[in-house]
């Protein structure tokens, strides 16, 4: 396995965009982030589904390959969402009849809590079997987190939501386990969610986060975000709920910077954890150099230690076009270069 620099190793959020003969970008966007199956945002019919969706896969790989990425993901080719694909395949949610919540003006189909929360089947162990098998990188695999499965359904099912936070983040802890022994070196929770409804992961988040991620060897991660640049266009310099983490068990905080220009005085409350920060925007118009990424990374190193930062986009890139995704990926490379340079 390459090893990663011990200062500054890059790594991309989750997901990379998918080729446009393998899904329809337009049908992508307007169904949003999916919380149920989007099915017919695939170009391809079902029968060929999954070969195509392994050869956009490798595509993927190389191309994080060839922008330098350290720590790799499959780029979740095979997901419509970064949650859906885990959490319809759990026994107690009902996809296939949703419910309908209004979130910011906008009617959401969302999934059903229509019993016991219940992991049946390993969701992602080929998926991490089939990137272990295709780079000799650092791979990371992401789950959507416990908190966030929770705020994009409908409960109908637990009458305590402490219980039903408890019952998602052991269906989580599961899967991460089999993803550990298919390969992955590195797990990641993805909670955008924590910063969306404060009180509630003030009371309940931790507590799920920790029983998500137990037992669970090497590194592990929880993302957190304002949202996809494509569909938030107003983001907060400051996130609502993120020194609480300081006492959770997770090891890495991955946060959004770039876009919101976020008041880095907040990573002072993270020292006991490695930072994830995003120095490479997701928007589709700007495209960094690698002089603007090592700028913003030279200004993160005023409040975190070089072998404590991970430089990173601020989030998934499924929304943009590949050709702009790829040159942010080299942007974030060199300009990562250029400061462990400075730094030796």
């Amino acid at each position: 396995m390459k090893t990663v620099p011990v200062s500054l190793p890059t790594t991309v959020v989750g997901s990379y965009p998918q080729p446009d003969w393998l899904i329809d970008r337009q049908k992508l966007t307007d169904a949003g982030v999916p919380r149920v199956r989007a099915r017919e945002v695939w170009r391809v019919s079902a029968e060929f589904l999954g070969n195509a969706q392994d050869d956009a896969t490798v595509l993927a790989i190389r191309a994080m390959e060839r922008a330098g990425i350290d720590i790799l993901t499959d780029g979740e080719i095979r997901r419509e969402s970064y949650s859906n694909h885990f959490t319809t395949a759990l026994e107690g949610i009902d996809a296939e009849n949703p419910a309908v919540l209004v979130r910011a003006g906008r009617s959401i189909p969302v999934p059903r809590v229509s019993g016991r929360i219940r992991r049946v089947r390993a969701v992602e162990a080929r998926d991490v079997q089939f990137l272990r098998a295709n780079t000799d990188r650092v791979i990371k695999a992401t789950l959507p987190g416990p908190f966030t499965m929770a705020q994009q359904a409908l409960n109908e099912s637990y009458p305590d939501t402490a219980e039903l936070l408890m019952d998602l983040a052991a269906a989580v802890n599961q899967e991460a386990h089999d993803l550990k022994a298919a390969g992955a070196d590195v797990i990641q929770l993805d909670e955008p969610w924590l910063r969306m409804d404060p009180e509630g992961a003030k009371r309940y988040a931790v507590s799920a986060i920790d029983r998500a991620l137990e037992g669970i060897p090497g590194p592990t991660v929880v993302h957190l975000c304002f949202g996809y640049a494509q569909l938030v266009k107003n983001k907060p310099g400051r996130y609502s709920f993120l020194p609480e983490l300081a006492d959770s068990r997770v090891e890495q905080i991955s946060i959004e910077a770039a876009q919101p220009n976020l008041d880095l005085t907040v990573l002072k409350e993270l020292s006991g954890k490695k930072i994830i920060l995003g120095v490479v925007s997701i928007e589709d118009q700007v495209c960094e150099t690698a002089e603007q990424v090592a700028s913003r990374i030279r200004h993160a190193l005023e409040y975190v230690a070089p072998e404590n930062l991970l430089p990173a986009p601020d989030c998934g890139m499924k929304y943009m076009p590949r050709e702009v995704a790829f040159r942010k990926l080299q942007a974030l490379s060199l300009g990562a270069a250029i400061v462990r340079s400075e730094l030796q």
